[in-house]
């Protein structure tokens, strides 16, 4: 068996090859498509593939995993011996990826099948698109607020609100500004109208989004960027390691008789992942439910971001339950559920039954009484989570081991 590392480079791969426990240089591939195969053919069955974690890597991988017994990703940021070295060449690199695994001590990255590198790339094109869209806005706003006009009081983008902008008394140059951007964002509009299509779609067929759908505060975009990010489940052995793969653990120092000192969130992993579980934290802040009493008993303490953060944590903890028992949130709003899904059809472009007449619960959403209903259930919800913590908070001492982690898992 041959161990064979490539150190990758945008247009080419340094080689290093150690077999029968000598290590050699093999020169240089280019990394074209053709000359990649060219090099493939001439691997053997029982080799082994050992590359970093880059921007091509999964093209890399999927085009030489077939001539191979096994294609292993490290993780440069774990590899010390590469990061941190005094002398650093694309020849040590290779022959030090080479050592490092055949001695075992190689961290490696799990490579995603292609189904969820491709939700990956459409959830990252929504963000991109989104964060255009968002720019765009904002230079529409700065000339506004430039020129002393008054804010627009409703949706400035809006077809209403587009006419209004039109109007307005600006300089010749500026007014081509903003109609420039307000095109822009038009083109950008129906874009991201596509992407949001093509991900209803998905998401449909998808039972694990409807699944974390079932969480109030938890809507298509951050289900799909989460399953997207997750990929199998299987993998976490436990939540802690799912709250580490999204950068949501705290830094941990400890030396000696020291105790140990928690300092802010690593911030290491998925990132997109991290900012929707946030961004959901925030949504649950305004909606009944035990998740917000958690949030305000942490916001009493901490302060409003210190507690979005530990209830983003929660989250990806009652994710991992979630998907790992496949079971729904067991505070669940049916009502509120369907409406989720309805919208969901109608985006991925299911016929809407407006001029007739609506069936289930998605029509009973749009009841003020079952929407009122489905709020008192989970705010008396809220009120047992509340009177519980402050039981538990006045504990007797001497309570018996096994009640820290039942409060552990509630």
């Amino acid at each position: 068996m041959r161990i064979i590392a490539l150190d990758v480079h945008r247009s080419f791969a340094q080689m290093a090859i150690l077999e029968k426990g000598k290590i050699r240089d093999a020169g240089r591939v280019d990394l074209e498509r053709s000359r990649l195969l060219q090099f493939a053919t001439t691997l053997k069955p029982d080799d082994e593939i050992v590359i970093e974690a880059t921007g091509n890597t999964s093209a890399i991988v999927r085009l030489l995993l077939p001539f191979v017994g096994r294609v292993i990703i490290a993780n440069p940021i774990l590899v010390r011996a590469i990061a941190w070295a005094k002398v650093k060449t694309d020849k040590i690199d290779a022959a030090v990826l080479a050592k490092l695994h055949a001695s075992g001590f190689l961290p490696e990255v799990w490579m995603p099948d292609e189904e969820t590198e491709t939700r990956r790339r459409v959830v990252a094109e929504r963000t991109q698109l989104v964060s255009q869209m968002t720019r765009l806005k904002n230079r529409i706003h700065s000339v506004l607020h430039a020129n002393l006009i008054p804010p627009y009081k409703g949706t400035l983008f809006s077809k209403r609100g587009k006419a209004w902008l039109v109007a307005q008394p600006l300089a010749d140059d500026q007014r081509r500004v903003v109609l420039r951007h307000v095109g822009e964002l038009e083109r950008l509009g129906g874009e991201l109208a596509q992407v949001d299509r093509s991900l209803a779609q998905t998401a449909l067929r998808e039972p694990r989004v409807k699944r974390l759908m079932t969480i109030t505060g938890i809507n298509v975009t951050v289900a799909l960027s989460i399953v997207a990010a997750i990929g199998d489940i299987e993998r976490f052995s436990s939540p802690e390691k799912l709250v580490s793969y999204v950068g949501l653990n705290p830094r941990v120092r400890q030396s000696g008789d020291r105790p140990a000192y928690h300092g802010r969130i690593t911030k290491q992993g998925r990132t997109h992942a991290r900012s929707m579980l946030v961004e959901a934290a925030w949504v649950i802040s305004g909606v009944p439910g035990p998740l917000r009493a958690f949030f305000m008993r942490i916001r009493d303490k901490r302060g409003k971001h210190v507690a979005a953060v530990a209830t983003a944590r929660k989250l990806a903890i009652i994710v991992w339950h979630m998907l790992m028992k496949e079971e729904d949130y067991t505070w669940i709003r049916p009502a509120l559920l369907q409406g989720k899904l309805r919208h969901l059809e109608l985006t991925a472009g299911h016929p809407s039954h407006r001029g007739g007449k609506q069936k289930g619960s998605a029509a009973a959403y749009s009841n003020k009484a079952v929407r009122d209903s489905e709020r008192e259930m989970i705010g008396q919800a809220e009120d047992v989570y509340r009177r519980f913590v402050a039981a538990w908070k006045q504990r007797p001492p001497n309570r018996c081991p096994g009640a820290a982690n039942e409060v552990r898992q509630t």
